[in-house]
């Protein structure tokens, strides 16, 4: 069995103590080409007088297998950065325009009808609707006009726009529960797009005396938080609340004379002396 000490090529001090500078041989790690220049440059160092250059020319021969060389373009390919780097590019999905989006074109006539079938029937669910404001609905999905009249025309048809059917209950809810007069009842219904006709049709079975009752009725209701006032400031403060509820000023006098009158009132009004 032979010890490294009897090796020849192992680098170590000779018989006489003097370092011979000799180095192990060295196994290429990463290709031909960093091997052969390793090898070479090994073999510049085997002379005694040259240990110390050797030794540098080993070390440069290495550093410059990561550097430089014919294989540095194929380390820098295998560094892991670079591997992350293809496989994460390769994970994504490629990225595209709205050029590459399906173009279905425009939407057809039969199309647009059951979507409009669809909107009316969905805005009728939830409340009364007048014709002018379901044609403003429609066109406001970009329904082309034909399909909206299309579509206005059988609701109508069938019963489910009526505008003097809508104009009568608005009238009595907004009397009746708001305790509106007739010039706040007829302003809403004018907002709502109800044609005028329609909308003195559904006032005209509204009576007189019933509009004054109604007056009365909300003038006494507001005079309980006017007491501690002058009657000045509590008749201007009373005329303003009826006018704004849409009375006309004939009802609004009779009804302040009877909820503020002077000297007290058996039915509760507010006594000024």
């Amino acid at each position: 069995m032979t010890s490294h000490d009897d090796d020849p090529s192992v680098s170590g001090p000779s018989a006489d103590g003097t370092d011979t500078g000799r180095l192990a041989p060295v196994t290429p790690l990463f290709g031909d080409a960093g091997g052969s220049r390793v090898a070479e440059m090994t073999d510049d160092t085997t002379s005694p007088g040259r240990s110390t250059q050797g030794a540098e020319g080993v070390l440069t021969a290495i550093s410059a297998h990561w550097v430089g060389g014919t294989s540095s373009s194929a380390s820098e390919a295998d560094h892991p950065s670079v591997r992350g780097s293809r496989a994460g590019a390769a994970g994504r999905p490629k990225a595209s325009g709205f050029d590459d989006q399906p173009d279905d074109g425009p939407e057809d006539l039969e199309a647009q009808q059951r979507r409009a079938e669809n909107v009316s029937l969905h805005a009728l669910s939830r409340r009364g609707v007048s014709s002018h404001e379901m044609e403003k609905l429609l066109l406001s999905r970009d329904l082309d006009e034909s399909v909206v009249a299309h579509e206005i025309a059988r609701l109508e048809r069938v019963g489910l726009l009526d505008d003097t059917e809508l104009a009568a209950t608005l009238v009595r809810s907004k009397q009746e529960r708001k305790g509106l007069g007739r010039g706040a009842v007829t302003s809403e219904l004018r907002a709502r797009g109800i044609d005028p006709s329609v909308i003195d049709e559904a006032l005209s079975d509204t009576d007189d005396d019933e509009e004054q009752e109604r007056a009365d009725e909300w003038a006494r209701k507001r005079a309980g938080s006017l007491r501690g006032l002058d009657r000045e400031t509590a008749e201007r403060r009373l005329n303003g609340y009826l006018m704004r509820r849409g009375y006309r000023s004939e009802v609004v006098r009779r009804a302040i004379e009877k909820a503020l009158p002077r000297g007290g009132s058996a039915r509760g009004g507010v006594r000024f002396e």
